[in-house]
């Protein structure tokens, strides 16, 4: 079989620059042999898209001369939405809201919507999941009924676009963007096509009208945001909803925010009558007040807040092989080297005893900071001491047994300072050991290690 060489563009001859469409040996101006070259053919789009001049106001500047004027912003009604927003929702602005199914978004933007509403802006909501019914009955049991918050039960990218167009509001809501389907593209709604145009299309017309809209998105098994990737590079602020269904605890994180800091986290709490905000969960995460030994209290940084958790442990006596280790709320992994940093460098046998460690309030606490507090708590547990309630701990262990230092310490001493704590065991300990001994020298309640109380 033979094939044919597609014709290039052009040939050229290196000496003068004369140019013919078919290749010669001997060029046609300056009569020279072997200078005639094939030329690359071009891209074409020079000669598809004329350059356009910028606008007066779009002219590119120095960058010393851009002002740094804060973009003006709307409070949501939602203190603590708005803390992971930077501040409020800005104009124009496109915000993702991913969660896993029943973590409650619906509510929590449902809760935005109406509280927009009460402040004087229209919201349109378009559920593209649920149909009208359903969402008016959250709306009654949660209080979110205003009379300028319209509400829209469509999945046609059109359809909304015409919503748009007819109710002007103020504020955008789709949930979720992976049922909604565009008619420019091929495929079922959820597709990477569909979700991608979708998204872009939504985006356009945020940025042309000033018009803030916050969407909705699936997450994946693995709590990533389904659909393409690109979908987190088009909008400006990526909002993570999680929380645990066996609690009531709600936590929002900022994983992207190009109008604020990504390091704040909001606090809600699942109730009967829809979700209430937490401005203040210090005392969530601690327990009665029991002086029994096993117990310490540290210091977490959820974002820019310090929060007391309180760390518990349990050792029982066993048979078995293979001791158990059970492990909620931490990582089980640097609770198993916790423990065998007390058995070597402390002198605290571990490896016959069956331990149980956990935090209390459902939180998950797995930042190196809770090791020395893990630490601590497993020894009362074994040695039968109690940690004085105004104590806490903060401190990463290292293999060696020392005790050193952890993100934000001033803080997390300021804010046990504030909430009650006299003392802080830290880094100043230097050593496991000395930790071990600055606890049980302001240890309150000791008994002998057989001294169980009656029933």
């Amino acid at each position: 079989m033979v094939t044919r060489r597609p014709a290039p563009a052009a040939f050229v001859c290196t000496e003068c620059g004369w140019t013919t469409s078919k290749w010669v040996g001997r060029c046609g101006e300056c009569q020279q042999w072997g200078t005639v070259q094939e030329q690359a053919a071009k891209t074409g789009i020079l000669r598809q898209m004329a350059p356009l001049a910028p606008g007066v106001g779009r002219a590119a500047r120095p960058i010393t001369q851009i002002t740094t004027a804060e973009t003006p912003r709307r409070s949501s009604g939602v203190a603590e939405f708005d803390r992971v927003l930077g501040g409020g929702i800005v104009p124009g602005a496109a915000i993702l809201l991913s969660g896993e199914p029943g973590v409650g978004k619906s509510t929590l933007l449902l809760e935005v919507a109406a509280q927009a509403a009460r402040g004087g802006r229209r919201v349109l909501y378009a559920s593209a999941e649920e149909s009208q019914a359903q969402v008016r009955l959250r709306a009654e049991r949660t209080g979110a009924l205003h009379d300028e918050l319209y509400l829209a039960s469509e999945t046609d990218l059109a359809t909304i676009l015409g919503h748009i167009d007819e109710v002007k509001p103020q504020l955008v809501i789709v949930d979720s963007v992976q049922t909604v389907a565009s008619s420019l593209s091929d495929g079922a709604a959820g597709q990477p096509s569909q979700v991608r145009e979708v998204a872009a299309t939504l985006i356009r017309i945020a940025k042309e009208r000033s018009l803030p809209i916050i969407l909705v998105g699936h997450v994946t098994k693995d709590g990533q945001v389904a659909g393409p990737r690109i979908l987190e590079h088009l909008v400006d602020v990526v909002c993570h909803f999680e929380g645990d269904r066996q609690t009531a605890l709600r936590f929002i994180r900022a994983l992207k925010n190009r109008f604020g800091p990504t390091d704040e986290v909001g606090c809600f709490e699942m109730t009967g009558d829809g979700i209430a905000e937490v401005p203040d969960p210090s005392g969530l995460f601690l327990g009665q007040g029991s002086t029994e030994p096993g117990t310490c209290v540290a210091i977490a940084m959820e974002g820019r807040r310090a929060l007391p958790v309180e760390v518990q442990a349990l050792t029982v006596d066993t048979t078995a092989p293979n001791p158990r280790r059970v492990v909620h709320g931490l990582d089980s992994s640097r609770v198993a080297m916790v423990l065998a940093i007390l058995e070597r460098r402390a002198g605290i046998p571990t490896g016959k005893l069956d331990v149980y460690v956990s935090t209390v309030g459902g939180v998950r606490f797995t930042e190196p900071a809770a090791d020395l507090a893990i630490a601590i708590a497993v020894a009362g547990s074994i040695k039968q001491f109690s940690v004085p309630r105004t104590v806490a701990a903060v401190g990463e262990l290292s293999l060696a047994g020392e005790v050193r230092a952890v993100t934000q310490a001033k803080q997390r001493r300021s804010e046990a300072a504030r909430l009650g704590y006299e003392q802080v065991v830290d880094e100043r300990s230097k050593t496991l050991q000395a930790a071990l001994h600055d606890v049980k020298a302001r240890s309150t309640a000791r008994r002998p290690e057989n001294d169980i109380p009656p029933f």
